[in-house]
C-alpha cells in the first residue's frame, strides 16, 4: 500500500482529512520557524532540532491520520516491551549473563548480552516488578515499573557485588527505590522517577512540584520556588547533564528568585534524577541549599514513539526514535506552547489584557560508536512574555494598582556529552555547555491622565560557558575514586535603573559588562571498609576570579548496614556559592563605584544522620536530623537585610560577608511503594531556621514556618474484561506552619509619599499567619489499545483554596494597610496519547 492508498483508508475511517493533518504539520513547523530562528543568539539551539521534525513529518502525517481509527483488535491480549541495560553500580561496567524476570509472570524472562542489554516481549500492559540475579551480585527489585501500550519501557539497573557469596539464594534483594543514583551519597539525597511527576498529586508532571512531597521541602501554591530546610529557594542549584543551567522555570524570579509557574523541563524527556539536600558529595560546587541534578534520557533507538497533549496548561508534542540504524542512534524533542498564549493570539493580541505566554524545546540526540565512546547534543530552552492588563483608574483598590509590568525572558542551555570507557575499567566524562539568559523588563505607573511614570527598567544578559570532566574508576574491590574539574566562563551585560518614588527619574543601580571564571577542581573515594560498613572522603576546591576568592572544603560520609533492614549514616560537608552576578556590579548612586565586587562565598557546615528500617519490602521508614550552620553571608551594615531572605531579582545596596545562620530540624517519611494497587507516602519536618543579620540580631528566616506534614496516598483499578485499562486517583493534603512576615509601621506607611507600605525591620519576621491546609488531587484514566494508549485526567492543585500571603498594601477606598492574600489554584485537564 503506498502513502496516498494508506492515506485514503485513514481517511475513510477516522473521518479526518488527511489535508488538515498535514496542515496541522505545517503549523508546527512554521511556529518553530518563526519563533526561534530568526533570534540570532538562539538559532544554533534550535536548527538541528528544527531539521530533526522535517525529517520525521512524513512518517507522523500517517501517524496522526490513525489515531482514531476504531480498532478490529480490542478482543486481543494489548502486551509491550522491557527493554534496558544492567550496569556494575560501582564501575558502570556492562554485565553479562544477568536473568531478569517479572515477579507478576514467573515464565516471562529475559537475559542480558556481552553489553549488557536486554529484551523482555510480550507483556501484558499494567504495573510490574522486575527483578534481576547474577551470581556474585546482590539480586535486586525494580518496583513500581508501569508498562503501556504507546511506548517501550526503558530500564537502567545498576547491581552491587555481594559480600556473601554461599547461599546466595537467602539474600534479601535490593529495592531499586532505597538505590541512589550517586554512588558518593550515603545519606541526604534522594532519587526520583518522573513518573512519580505526574502520578503523584500536587505534581502537575512538574519536577519542581514533585519534590515538595518528600520530607525537608516546603513549596508554595503560586510559584514552584523549592525552600530546603528553611534556605530561600534563591539558593537552590539547578543541574543539567553535569552542569550548572540558570533556573529553568517560566517566569522564573518574577514572584519569587529561584522560583516561577511551571517548569520547563518536561518529564516526557527527563530520566531518573537526583536530589541532594545535605552535605552532598564532592563534585557538587557553588551550592549550599540543595542540588536538584536532572539527566535526560536516550530516545528509543529501536522503535519510533510519539507523544501529544492537549490540556489547559499547554499543548505539548514529544517524539523519539532511532536516528541511525548503524550504531543504534536515536533522537528524543518535546515541544509546547501555552494554551494562554495560543488564545490571547486567537484573541487577536490585544495589548490591554494581561498577557501569559510560553513555549519550551527539549531535545537529546545519543550516538553510540564503536571505538570512540558515546556522543550526546542536548539542549533545553524557553521563551516567556508576560504583562499585566492595564486597569481603569475607578476599579482601583490598591496603591500599587497603577502599575503596568511587562517581561521578556528567554532561557537556553545547550551541550555535547562524551563518555569513553577504557578497557582496563574506568569511565571518561566530558560536557561542553554554553548557557543563556536574558531578562527584559519594564515597570511604569500610569493614571488616566495618561501621565507615565517609568519605575524600573531592566535589561540583562548572561551567557556561560562550561567545560568539565571527570575521570571514574574502580581500582579495587573496596576502594572507587572519582576525581574531576570544572571551569565556567561566565560573560555578562547588564543594567538595571530604578526610580527612588513615584514621578522621580530612574537612577542607575547595577551595571556591568565583561566575563570573570569560576574553576573548581574535586576528588572523591568510596570505601568499603567491610562487609557492612562504607565510607566517603572527598574535597571540592573552587575560585571566583572576578576578586580572586577561594574556597577549599572537605566531605566525609560513613555508613553503617547493621543488618538487611537497618542502616544508619551520618555525613559532613563544607559548601560554598557566589552571588548571582548582578549582585557584584551594585553601584553607588551618587559616586558610581561598585559597592559589592570584593564580596567573598556565602559558606556553610552541613551535618546530617540517617536511620533507615526496612519495615518489609514493600515499606520503608527513614529518619533523618540535620544541622546547618551558615556563615561569611551578604548582609546590609546595620539591617536585618540578609541574602537568606532574598525574594526580588535586584539588590540596590552595598553587602558585607558579616551575617549568619542556622536550620536545625529532623525529617521523617514512611512509604509504602506501589504494590496491589496502591501507596501511600507520609512525610513530616520539624525545623527552626535562623539568622543574623547586620545588625547582629538573630530572627526568624522569611521561610521558617516550623513544620511540614505531607500524606499521599494512592490507589489504581485495572478495568475491563482484558484489565487493559488502568483508573488513578491520588491525593496529597499538606499541613504546614503559617508564612512569616514583618510588622508592619503603619504610621510611616501613610506618611510615605507613595504611600508605599513600611515595616519594622527591628522585628523581621517575628510574625506569623496561621498554619496553611492544602489538598490536592489527581484523577487518571489509561486506556491500553494495540500500538497505542489514551489517557484522561483532571489534576488540581489547592482545592482547598488555600490563600497566600503577598505582601501588605495601601487601601486607597479606607485609607489603610491591609493585608494580601490570594488563593493561586492550578487547574489542568488533559488528554494526551501515546503511539
Amino acid at each position: 500500500m503506498n502513502k496516498r492508498e494508506m492515506m485514503t483508508k485513514v481517511s475513510e475511517r477516522s473521518k479526518v482529512s488527511p489535508n488538515d493533518c498535514e496542515k496541522v504539520l505545517d503549523a508546527l513547523e512554521s511556529v518553530l520557524k518563526d519563533e526561534f530562528s530568526e533570534r540570532k543568539g538562539l538559532r544554533s539551539l534550535f536548527l538541528l532540532v528544527y531539521k530533526m521534525l522535517t525529517l520525521i513529518k512524513n512518517k507522523m502525517i500517517l501517524i496522526l491520520l490513525g489515531l482514531f481509527i476504531s480498532t478490529s483488535v480490542y478482543s486481543q491480549q494489548t502486551t509491550q516491551n522491557i527493554r534496558g541495560v544492567v550496569n556494575d553500580y560501582l564501575s558502570g561496567k556492562p554485565l553479562t549473563s544477568v536473568s531478569l524476570s517479572v515477579i507478576e509472570y514467573s515464565n516471562v524472562q529475559g537475559t542480558t548480552d556481552v553489553k549488557g542489554q536486554f529484551v523482555i516481549q510480550n507483556i501484558p500492559v499494567g504495573r510490574y516488578t522486575i527483578q534481576a540475579k547474577l551470581f556474585g551480585y546482590e539480586p535486586i527489585l525494580i518496583k513500581e515499573v508501569l508498562l503501556n501500550s504507546g511506548k517501550e519501557v526503558f530500564l537502567e539497573i545498576g547491581m552491587h557485588q555481594s559480600t556473601t557469596i554461599l547461599d546466595e539464594v537467602v539474600i534479601t534483594p535490593r529495592n531499586n527505590k532505597d538505590q541512589l543514583l550517586n554512588k558518593m551519597a550515603l545519606t541526604g539525597a534522594r532519587s526520583l522517577r518522573m513518573e512519580e511527576a505526574s502520578r503523584y498529586a500536587g505534581g502537575l508532571e512538574d519536577p519542581a512540584r514533585l519534590l515538595s512531597s518528600f520530607a525537608g521541602i516546603s513549596a508554595n501554591m503560586g510559584n514552584n520556588g523549592i525552600s530546603v530546610h528553611g534556605n530561600a529557594p534563591s539558593l537552590l542549584q539547578w543541574r543539567m547533564e553535569g552542569v550548572e543551567i540558570p533556573n529553568p522555570n517560566h517566569f522564573a524570579d518574577i514572584s519569587i528568585l529561584g522560583g516561577g509557574i511551571l517548569s520547563s523541563l518536561s518529564s516526557n524527556v527527563l530520566g531518573p534524577s537526583g536530589f541532594y539536600s545535605s552535605a552532598f558529595p564532592a563534585e557538587y560546587n557553588n551550592a549550599v541549599s540543595g542540588v536538584f541534578d536532572m539527566k535526560m534520557r536516550n530516545g528509543n533507538n529501536q522503535n519510533y514513539e510519539h507523544t501529544f497533549q492537549l490540556g489547559l496548561l499547554g499543548l505539548d508534542f514529544a517524539s523519539e526514535g532511532p536516528f541511525s540504524p548503524k550504531n543504534n542512534a536515536s533522537y528524543l524533542i518535546n515541544y509546547r506552547y501555552s494554551t494562554t498564549g495560543l488564545m490571547h493570539k486567537l484573541g487577536g493580541g490585544d495589548q490591554q489584557n494581561q498577557l501569559l505566554d510560553y513555549q519550551d524545546l527539549n531535545f537529546k540526540l545519543n550516538v553510540p560508536t564503536q571505538k570512540s565512546g558515546v556522543f550526546s547534543i542536548w539542549g533545553t530552552g524557553l521563551i516567556d512574555k508576560f504583562s499585566t492588563k492595564k486597569e481603569d483608574e475607578s476599579a482601583w483598590t490598591y496603591s500599587d494598582d497603577g502599575k503596568h509590568s511587562e517581561m521578556r525572558q528567554t532561557s537556553t542551555a545547550t551541550g555535547v556529552n562524551h563518555l569513553f570507557y577504557f578497557d582496563g575499567g574506568g569511565l571518561l566524562r566530558t560536557t561542553l555547555a554554553s548557557t543563556f539568559s536574558k531578562n527584559d523588563a519594564k515597570e511604569q505607573y500610569y493614571d488616566n491622565s495618561a501621565i507615565i511614570n517609568p519605575h524600573l527598567e531592566l535589561d540583562n544578559r548572561f551567557n556561560n560557558l562550561i567545560l568539565t570532566s571527570s575521570f571514574d574508576k574502580m581500582y579495587s574491590d573496596w576502594h572507587s575514586n572519582k576525581t574531576g574539574f570544572s571551569v565556567t566562563n561566565m560573560r555578562y551585560n547588564m543594567h538595571l535603573e530604578l526610580a527612588p518614588n513615584i514621578g522621580k527619574p530612574l537612577q542607575t543601580l547595577s551595571q556591568g559588562k565583561g566575563n570573570t571564571y569560576l574553576t573548581a577542581v574535586y576528588s572523591s573515594s568510596l570505601f568499603k571498609l567491610n562487609t557492612n560498613l562504607t565510607a566517603t572522603l572527598g574535597i571540592n576546591s573552587q575560585l571566583l576570579t572576578l576578586n580572586n576568592s577561594l574556597a577549599i572544603e572537605p566531605r566525609v560520609s560513613l555508613k553503617w548496614q547493621s543488618s538487611s533492614k537497618i542502616s544508619l549514616a551520618m555525613a559532613y560537608g563544607l559548601h560554598s556559592r557566589i552571588e548571582k552576578l548582578d549582585v557584584y556590579f551594585v553601584k553607588d548612586k551618587i559616586t558610581g563605584q561598585l559597592l559589592n565586587k570584593d564580596l567573598d562565598f556565602t559558606k556553610t557546615h552541613h551535618f546530617s544522620m540517617s536511620y533507615n528500617y526496612k519495615i518489609n519490602e514493600n515499606m520503608n521508614l527513614k529518619v533523618e536530623p540535620y544541622f546547618q550552620y551558615l556563615f561569611n553571608v551578604p548582609v546590609i551594615a546595620d539591617s536585618s537585610y540578609s541574602v537568606l531572605n532574598r525574594s526580588l531579582f535586584y539588590v540596590e545596596d552595598a553587602l558585607l560577608n558579616n551575617g549568619r545562620g542556622r536550620n536545625v530540624g529532623i525529617d521523617m517519611t514512611l512509604e509504602r511503594y506501589l504494590s496491589n494497587g496502591y501507596y501511600y507516602l507520609l512525610t513530616s519536618s520539624l525545623f527552626d531556621s535562623k539568622y543574623k543579620g547586620g545588625d547582629g540580631i538573630w530572627h526568624n528566616t522569611k521561610y521558617n514556618s516550623r513544620f511540614i506534614v505531607n500524606v499521599l496516598a494512592g490507589k489504581e483499578w485495572t478495568i475491563r474484561s482484558k484489565k487493559r485499562d488502568i483508573l488513578g486517583v491520588n491525593l496529597k493534603l499538606t499541613l504546614q506552619g503559617g508564612q512569616r512576615y514583618s510588622p508592619v509601621d503603619e504610621a510611616s506607611s501613610l506618611l510615605h509619599t507613595d504611600r508605599e507600605v513600611q515595616y519594622d525591620e527591628s522585628q523581621a519576621y517575628a510574625k506569623q499567619f496561621d498554619p496553611l491546609f492544602v489538598a490536592n488531587y489527581t484523577i487518571t484514566y489509561r486506556m491500553n489499545r494495540s500500538k497505542r494508549s489514551h489517557e484522561f485526567a483532571v489534576k488540581l492543585l489547592n482545592a482547598t483554596g488555600t490563600k497566600e500571603y503577598y505582601g501588605h498594601a495601601y487601601n486607597l477606598n479606607g485609607h489603610n494597610i491591609e493585608t494580601k492574600k490570594q488563593a493561586t489554584s492550578l487547574f489542568n485537564v488533559l488528554y494526551r496519547i501515546d503511539f
